[in-house]
């Protein structure tokens, strides 16, 4: 069985200096936009954890902000340049109907939720304002990513380099976890699962 992690083959190719781990982060974020979930977290703690400090974790953070905006917009103009049948519509719309709200602000939710995949498919098939959802993307970006920055400069600067990545590293989890635990209890109380 081949065992193969893309997000450790990009750190491999690209990461072996800030250029690297910038271009790193920006096309694990953009994959996960564009094509399946990554966990881009972790690897944004990993880029943090190449160099702490506050201006790396600024250029960490518009990277990412950068590719989450292209990989949005890109599924956004390709699903809204072909034909999605009306059921997968109807599908979509119920589903969105279901959640706690259904509008362009589940792009916020979907920072601390994850319910909704490939973002830029249910802006397009939901017709929503797609500057509106650009505009959620971001924010939901800099909160999330910037609370993860912040904090990890955080345990830097407190805390040795080998227990402030032990820290980070276990936020990570944690935040993940909770990601998780969130989408479920939502989806259960609105009778998705």
């Amino acid at each position: 069985m081949i065992d193969f992690n893309i997000g450790e083959w990009i750190y491999g190719v690209f990461g072996n200096n800030e250029l690297g781990v910038l271009l790193c982060i920006f096309l694990i974020f953009f994959i996960d936009a564009v094509l399946f979930p990554t966990l881009p977290e972790l690897f944004f703690a990993m880029g943090i954890m190449y160099r702490p400090d506050v201006f790396f974790g600024a250029e960490l953070l518009i990277a990412a902000i950068a590719a989450e905006v292209l990989g949005t917009l890109a599924l956004y103009m390709v699903v809204s340049r072909i034909k999605i049948p009306a059921r997968i519509e109807r599908i979509v719309g119920r589903y969105v109907g279901f959640l706690v709200m259904g509008d362009e602000r589940l792009l916020l939710l979907n920072r601390i939720a994850p319910m909704i995949p490939f973002a830029g498919a249910f802006i397009s098939i939901m017709k929503w304002d797609i500057k509106r959802s650009l505009v959620y993307v971001v924010a939901g970006c800099i909160l999330k990513y910037g609370a993860i920055a912040v904090l990890s400069g955080f345990f830097y600067s407190y805390f040795s380099s080998g227990v402030a990545q032990t820290v980070t590293i276990a936020m990570i989890v944690v935040v993940i976890a909770a990601s998780i635990a969130s989408s479920l209890i939502m989806s259960k109380r609105k009778g998705l699962r």
